[in-house]
């Protein structure tokens, strides 16, 4: 299906599509991944990634722009939703070379970015091992990927 976007809905308890995401899930706050939920996943999906992503972010890493905040995978199909600093799923390393979440910090002064947060419905189910980075993710499911959206929350640095 390639990186088109499907009718599943993402949403956040902790902001609106669109809206500041608080601080609690920042680099400022405590840095707890938000709670996500997701609906309307095709019909044939057997498992889900998500993906966090500051394209905002003034770096160029590994060919590619912005800041990878998350990457999770190895989420089972009946997986609908995700706690606050859940810890299920299988954790990739971010772009500060760690595991799990890093939350939104933009350079002092830089203004508002947008923070994308993705879902990836997957016709497959994996059990990759932990600590792929965003580009080995893909590179692993970008042949299963059947739908995919996304939430998008602000944040900017006072």
């Amino acid at each position: 299906m390639a990186f088109a976007l499907s009718n599943m809905q993402l949403e956040s308890a902790a902001f609106k599509r669109g809206g500041a995401i608080p601080a609690r899930h920042t680099g400022e706050g405590e840095n707890l991944s938000p709670p996500l939920a997701w609906q309307d996943a095709p019909e044939q999906t057997r498992g889900f990634a998500i993906i966090a992503h500051d394209p905002d972010a003034p770096l160029v890493k590994n060919g590619s722009y912005g800041f990878v905040h998350w990457v999770l995978y190895n989420l089972p199909a009946s997986t609908t939703s995700l706690d606050e600093n859940s810890g299920e799923g299988t954790s990739g390393v971010n772009d500060q070379e760690k595991l799990g979440y890093t939350g939104p910090m933009p350079p002092e002064g830089h203004g508002l970015h947008q923070y994308y947060f993705w879902v990836l419905a997957l016709d497959k189910a994996t059990s990759l091992p932990e600590g792929l980075t965003l580009s080995e993710l893909l590179k692993q499911i970008e042949p299963h990927l059947i739908g995919m959206n996304r939430l998008v929350g602000t944040y900017q640095r006072d």
